[in-house]
C-alpha cells in the first residue's frame, strides 16, 4: 500500500493514467486507431497517415504553447488567456510581409511575427509584474483586441501566399514522411528541457511561484522574472503562429488557433501543475497536451460535433480543479494515512 501510495503522488501519475485511459478506449472499440499507413499527398510526397499520426502533428502547436503556459503558470500563479488572438497577430504580420514582397526571405518575416509576439507577450507581462494585475485580468485585454488587430493588419483581408517553404513547414519536407510540425514541437521540447537543465529559468520561477516574498527576500526580482516568462510565451506564440500559416498558407483572424488558450490551460492542469503556481512538471504538460489532442481526435472519430469538444473539455478542467482542491488532498491524505495505520496495524498480528 505504501508503494502504491507513492505512485499515486507523483506527479506525472494523473497525466500518464488519463492517455493510458483514453488510448485503451481506443482499443476497445476502433481497432483502427493505431493503424498507420504511408500515402501520397496531392504533390507526390509520401506522407505517414493515421490517427496516430494525427494526434501527433496535430498537438505539435499545443505542446509549445504548453511549455510557455507551463512557465507563466508556475511563476505568476495564473494562465494567459491570450494565446490564441496573439497567435491571429504574429500569423497576420508572418503573412502580410509574404504577400506584400514574394522576394522577401521566410525567415524575415518570421522573425518579425516572432518580434511581435515577444511584444505583445511584454506588454502583457508589464501589466503583470509592473502593474500587478492577475494574469488572467492582464492578458484579457489581447484575448478580445487581439483579433481585430489582426484584421487591421491584414487589411479585413485573409492573404493567400503560395510558397514551397511554408507548405513544407505546414505539410512535409520532401523525401521525409513525417509531417514537419512534429520536428517543431520535438526541437521545442528539447531546448526547453536544456534550458531547465543549464539555467536557473525553472528554479526561478518556481521560487517566485511558491513564495514571492521569500524569493524577493533571497535576491530574486519577482517581477523580472514574471516579465520574462511572458516574453517566452509570446516566443512560442510567435513559433505556432508560423506552423499556423504554413499549414494553410492563408489566415482566418477569427478562427486561428481558436480556444487553443483553453486547451493549453487544459494541458497544464492535466499534467498535474496546480494552476496556482508553484512547482511543474514541464513533462507533465506534454503529456498532457498530447492526451488533449488524443481525446480531440478520439471524440471526433466518435462523430462528436466540433462545436461540442469545448463544453467536453470544460468538464474535463472542473474534474481536474476539484481533484487538486485542497479539500479534496486532504481527504485523500486522512484516507491514505488511514490505511497506512490500518496496514501496520494487521502487519503486527
Amino acid at each position: 500500500m505504501i508503494r502504491m501510495a507513492r505512485i499515486t503522488e507523483n506527479v506525472l501519475f494523473v497525466p500518464i493514467v488519463c492517455l493510458a485511459l483514453v488510448l485503451l478506449f481506443n482499443l476497445f472499440t476502433n481497432a483502427g486507431f493505431f493503424e498507420i499507413t504511408a500515402k501520397q499527398n496531392n504533390v507526390g510526397n509520401w506522407v505517414l497517415t493515421g490517427n496516430l499520426i494525427s494526434v501527433l502533428n496535430n498537438a505539435s502547436e499545443l505542446v509549445i504553447l504548453a511549455i510557455g503556459m507551463t512557465l507563466i503558470t508556475s511563476a505568476a500563479g495564473g494562465q494567459d488567456i491570450s494565446v490564441g488572438a496573439c497567435v491571429a497577430i504574429a500569423g497576420g504580420v508572418i503573412l502580410k510581409i509574404l504577400a506584400a514582397d514574394a522576394e522577401t526571405p521566410v525567415l524575415a518575416a518570421v522573425a518579425a511575427g516572432c518580434l511581435t509576439a515577444m511584444a505583445f507577450g511584454a506588454f502583457n507581462g508589464a501589466l503583470v509584474s509592473v502593474f500587478n494585475i492577475q494574469p488572467m485580468i492582464a492578458t484579457l485585454i489581447l484575448f478580445t483586441a487581439g483579433r481585430p488587430v489582426s484584421s487591421w493588419i491584414t487589411g479585413g483581408l485573409s492573404p493567400r501566399v503560395a510558397n514551397p517553404v511554408l507548405d513544407a513547414v505546414g505539410n512535409v519536407i520532401p523525401g521525409i514522411p513525417v509531417p514537419t510540425p512534429i520536428f517543431f514541437a520535438i526541437l521545442s521540447m528539447m531546448l526547453i528541457f536544456l534550458a531547465l537543465k543549464f539555467t536557473n529559468l525553472g528554479l526561478y520561477a518556481q521560487s517566485v511561484g511558491i513564495n514571492e516574498k521569500a524569493a524577493r527576500l533571497v535576491g530574486l526580482s519577482p517581477g523580472r522574472i514574471k516579465f520574462i516568462q511572458f516574453v517566452i510565451m509570446g516566443l512560442c506564440v510567435g513559433i505556432v503562429a508560423f506552423i499556423k500559416v504554413s499549414r494553410v498558407g492563408s489566415i482566418q483572424y477569427n478562427y486561428i488557433a481558436k480556444d487553443i488558450e483553453m486547451d493549453a490551460i487544459l494541458a497544464v492542469a492535466l499534467g498535474g501543475n496546480l494552476l496556482g503556481g508553484g512547482k511543474f512538471s514541464m513533462v507533465g504538460s506534454i503529456i498532457g497536451a498530447y492526451t488533449i489532442q488524443a481525446i480531440t481526435t478520439t471524440l471526433l472519430a466518435n462523430s462528436i460535433p466540433s462545436d461540442a469538444l469545448p463544453a467536453y473539455k470544460a468538464i474535463v478542467i472542473i474534474i481536474l480543479v476539484v481533484i487538486q482542491a485542497p479539500v479534496v488532498k486532504e481527504l485523500w491524505q486522512k484516507y491514505r494515512n488511514g490505511g497506512q495505520a490500518w496496514h501496520s496495524f494487521t502487519k503486527t498480528l
